[in-house]
């Protein structure tokens, strides 16, 4: 998972596959569940939803049979991201409204460790919905519960920088303003495929707001790392703004 937020996707890939082989042997619940969610948000991180959702959906249904309740608030967040990206939006819902009160039964015991990435992920669900509102509340959720955690921050960040430049929200000062600060944390810890998501936001908005030069610079610099990462989905979405 940590190599894939580095834009390393490769190993990443041959770390899933052994952790996948891994917890075959084991026919231990908690492990059988784990292993297919951490293959499946390498995948989700790439952006090959297709494949996530299969992996996701293969944890999901281990951690149900095995009432992992520890881990399946996460795996039904990632459901619903993944549900939502696919375009298919009733599911994606169920999915959102099982995720927000799994989420939020964890908050209210106090095991806050992964709920960070978990409201990050409902709120993304949020944006293909058009749910603007609940994307944005989810969202300082996910900076309310990453105090520790720099990098679900930055994640949040982003998501804000998203939602504060969506066409039926836009507020360029607080979108680019969200941008840059995903990027201040996002930069010194190698966190290419958020980087490039940071200057694609960008890009959109230096556009949209007249600053041609400056849009050119960042959809060349997301079009260059999505390239250099082999993210073929993120990289026709950069190719399309540049059209």
């Amino acid at each position: 998972m940590s190599l894939a937020q580095l834009g390393r996707f490769a190993e990443a890939a041959d770390h899933a596959a052994e952790v996948l082989r891994l917890a075959e042997l084991t026919e231990h619940a908690f492990t059988v569940g784990w292993a297919p969610l951490t293959a499946g948000t390498v995948h989700l991180v790439k952006g090959e939803w297709t494949t996530a959702r299969a992996r996701v959906g293969q944890a999901t249904a281990a951690l149900r049979t095995g009432n992992v309740v520890a881990l399946l608030p996460a795996a039904v967040a990632s459901s619903a991201w993944v549900l939502a990206q696919l375009g298919e939006a009733s599911e994606a819902l169920d999915r959102l409204r099982e995720g927000e009160h799994l989420v939020e039964g964890q908050a209210t015991r106090g095991i806050v460790g992964a709920l960070g990435a978990s409201y990050h992920n409902l709120g993304r669900a949020c944006l293909p919905l058009g749910r603007l509102d609940e994307a944005r509340h989810l969202a300082d959720r996910a900076v309310e519960y990453s105090p520790r955690h720099s990098g679900l921050a930055a994640q949040a960040l982003h998501l804000l920088g998203d939602i504060a430049t969506h066409p039926d929200r836009f507020d360029a000062g607080r979108g680019e303003a969200h941008y840059r600060q995903a990027l201040a944390i996002a930069e010194p810890r190698g966190m290419r495929p958020l980087v490039a998501h940071c200057h694609l936001g960008l890009g959109k908005l230096s556009r949209r707001t007249g600053k041609r030069e400056q849009a050119r610079e960042h959809f060349t610099t997301a079009t260059t790392m999505y390239r250099e990462m082999d993210m073929r989905y993120w990289l026709a979405q950069a190719q399309d703004e540049t059209g």
